[in-house]
């Protein structure tokens, strides 16, 4: 592996939140790592103290970077110490989460990085700053042109991948926005996605959106009209896809390599449920390795040195590895 391919970009997140405390603290833990070279992507006063009091020193000088003894930072300027306020999400605070992201984005096209691993946002924030803002897969296909409903999550934990087709909106538009067309989208993304994990042949199961995917009719046609053609076009293209099945049930069959669910909690509740919050969350179909963590930016214990690492550097490892 080339050292540029060793290098994956850690975004801060909202500066209020626990982000640049996880950066810090996960970049540290994987300083002496062979396989992985991590750059944290932010400004120097929100991830010095963790830095210094750990015993290392931030590195900003890219010809020195993976220097022993030393954090690499790649500083943004994306808001002053003097606007940082723990524990409450401001447009501030939104403004900068985004800055992040569109350098690190900026720095893999340009070769700098291999992947990019995004700390906790606020959504709330993001959208304070005046951008319709509603996760990072939204914010990554605006960046890189891709168009939308290109990117998806895959939330990874507890044994289970799960692909969301609709992700952070309203219950009644998720469901108004279901066609065949958008699962087959999110589905070859993550066959796309598996196949960089080194699965071959993946076996994919999808979720009915009705109760028992409808039963026949009998709880609703949309599984019948929407999922059903769907998959019928994917297995057209040689896809191992099964389904439309209660999630219930199919989460318990053994033989899926992931699972494409319709909506947020459909997906979310089992990850979550197993994993707890040491999920990771990435984001697939843009062409660009990027992943964030599965928990939030836990404004309660913001700037109380109480938050854990293990999530991002999950993350960061599973980034590094993908083919």
């Amino acid at each position: 592996m080339t050292a540029q391919k060793e290098k994956v970009l850690i975004t801060v997140g909202d500066a209020n939140g626990i982000g640049p405390e996880v950066a810090a603290k996960a970049a540290i833990a994987l300083a002496d790592d062979p396989a992985l070279r991590p750059v944290i992507v932010g400004d120097r006063h929100l991830v010095e103290p963790v830095v210094t009091a750990a015993g290392f020193a931030l590195e900003p000088s890219m010809d020195k970077w993976g220097a022993p003894g030393h954090v690499d930072l790649h500083e943004v300027g994306a808001i002053d110490a003097a606007d940082v306020t723990p524990g409450t999400p401001t447009a501030a605070s939104g403004r900068a989460t985004v800055a992040y992201v569109e350098r690190a984005v900026a720095l893999v096209k340009d070769g700098t990085g291999r992947a990019i691993v995004a700390c906790p946002h606020s959504e709330t924030a993001v959208n304070a700053s005046g951008r319709t803002f509603s996760g990072y897969p939204n914010l990554l296909s605006e960046l890189l042109g891709t168009g939308e409903d290109s990117v998806f999550l895959m939330l990874i934990g507890g044994g289970l991948r799960i692909v969301h087709v609709t992700l952070h909106e309203g219950i009644h538009t998720a469901l108004d926005r279901l066609t065949p067309e958008l699962i087959e989208r999110a589905t070859l993304a993550a066959h796309q996605a598996l196949s960089g994990l080194g699965i071959d042949a993946p076996r994919i199961g999808l979720f009915g959106i009705n109760p028992h995917a409808g039963e026949g009719g009998l709880f609703g046609d949309e599984d019948d009209r929407i999922v059903t053609p769907a998959i019928e076009r994917l297995r057209a293209q040689g896809i191992d896809a099964h389904g439309p099945e209660g999630a219930d049930v199919m989460l318990v069959r053994e033989g899926y390599d992931a699972f494409v669910a319709m909506y947020h909690d459909q997906g979310h509740i089992p990850v979550k449920l197993l994993a707890g919050r040491s999920s990771a969350a990435m984001s697939i179909g843009s062409g660009l390795v990027f992943s964030s963590v599965g928990h939030g930016a836990a404004f309660d214990i913001a700037g109380k040195g109480q938050a854990s690492s293990d999530a991002a550097v999950a993350a960061i490892r599973l980034v590094g590895g993908i083919q």
